[in-house]
C-alpha cells in the first residue's frame, strides 16, 4: 500500500514541473495498458493549477489514453498466450473465471462494455487487453474508447474551467459516484429509446 502511495505522490509531483503536460500524456497512455495510477490524479493537479487550460489538458489525457488503450488491445490480440498468466498475477482480484464473465459482457454489449470501462472507475486496462484477447471489432473498440475517455476527462476539465478550486473538493469526494450515476442515466435513456421504438 505504501508503494502505491509513493507512486501516486510521484505522479502528482509532475504537476509542479514544466513537463506536466507531456507527463500527463505518457501517464494516460501507460495507464490504459499497464500502469496502476490513473491519469485523473495528474489531470486534477494541472487543471487546478491553470483552470483556463483545462480543456487542453483533457485533450492530452484523452488522446494518450486512447492510444494506450490501442496498445492494450494489441497486447491482448497478439500476445495473450504469452501474457495471460502474468495478467492474472499483476492485476489483483482478476481471475480466469472473472475474465470469462468479461467475455460474456463483450459478447452481448461490446460497445457499452468498453464505454463503461472507459468512463467509470473500473480499471480500463483490463478491458483494453480483454478487447484484444476476445478480438472485439477494433473500430467499435476505438470509438467507444474515444467517446468514454473523452467524456470522463472533459467533464473533469469543464468543472475546473467553470468552478476553479472548489471543483477539486467536489471531484475528489464524489467522482466515483458521479461517474456511475451518469452511466446509469445513459443506460436508462438507451432503454427508454429502445422501448419507445
Amino acid at each position: 500500500m505504501k508503494a502505491v502511495r509513493r507512486l501516486y505522490d510521484w505522479v502528482l509531483s509532475w504537476a509542479n514541473t514544466p513537463y506536466g503536460v507531456p507527463a500527463l500524456g505518457i501517464l494516460a497512455f501507460a495507464e490504459a495498458s499497464f500502469f496502476p495510477v490513473p491519469p485523473d490524479v495528474l489531470l486534477l493537479a494541472l487543471c487546478l493549477a491553470i483552470p483556463a487550460r483545462s480543456y487542453r489538458f483533457a485533450l492530452v489525457a484523452t488522446l494518450g489514453s486512447v492510444a494506450g488503450g490501442m496498445l492494450g488491445y494489441f497486447i491482448g490480440w497478439g500476445l495473450w498466450d504469452q501474457v495471460g498468466t502474468i495478467f492474472y498475477q499483476y492485476i489483483p482480484g482478476v481471475t480466469a473465471e472473472g475474465f470469462g464473465r468479461v467475455k460474456a459482457l463483450f459478447d452481448q454489449y461490446d460497445f457499452w462494455t468498453v464505454f463503461a470501462a472507459g468512463f467509470t472507475p473500473i480499471p480500463y486496462k483490463i478491458f483494453t487487453i480483454a478487447s484484444g484477447a476476445f478480438q472485439i471489432n477494433f473500430p467499435i473498440f476505438a470509438v467507444a474508447s474515444l467517446i468514454s475517455r473523452g467524456l470522463r476527462f472533459f467533464l473533469v476539465a469543464a468543472m475546473f474551467y467553470y468552478l476553479g478550486r472548489p471543483a477539486r473538493v467536489l471531484i475528489e469526494k464524489y467522482f466515483n459516484i458521479l461517474t456511475i450515476l451518469f452511466l446509469i442515466l445513459v443506460i436508462g435513456v438507451l432503454i427508454l429509446v429502445q422501448y419507445l421504438h
